[in-house]
């Protein structure tokens, strides 16, 4: 379980490296107009009409794959993967009885029941 974990982790990390650099290689929509006057298109590396396809269409196969890739990392890496009914109620649940065992657990620390109130404050004197 721990390769195939690691596995979606490095998928993950390596299409949103080439997502991010795939996003900075493309034009935004005020290049077009810069282009048109001389902006340099016909010196791109994929032409003036292929950019826009090859480019749109790879990030959005990486972002598939990134989707894809954090689904199954946020599947696997539940305890309880069957679902809420398998792990035995919702995520609250299963962590309200642990937050009150620990408060209990802490060495030195006084019972709720055994604190003292707080002092009223003296009256201001004229």
């Amino acid at each position: 379980m721990q390769i195939l974990m690691s596995l979606l982790l490095v998928a993950q990390l390596l299409s949103a490296l080439a997502m991010i650099g795939l996003v900075l290689m493309q034009h935004g929509k005020g290049a077009d107009m810069g282009a048109s006057f001389g902006g340099g298109a016909s010196g791109s590396l994929f032409g003036a009409t292929g950019s826009a396809n090859f480019l749109s269409r790879t990030t959005a196969i990486l972002a598939a794959v990134f989707f894809a890739s954090t689904l199954a990392l946020a599947y696997t890496g539940n305890p309880g993967s069957g679902g809420a009914s398998a792990a035995g109620g919702s995520v609250l649940e299963r962590v309200a009885p642990a937050a009150s065992a620990t408060a209990d657990a802490i060495p030195g620390a006084a019972p709720a029941a055994s604190v003292a109130p707080l002092p009223a404050a003296p009256a201001a004197s004229k």
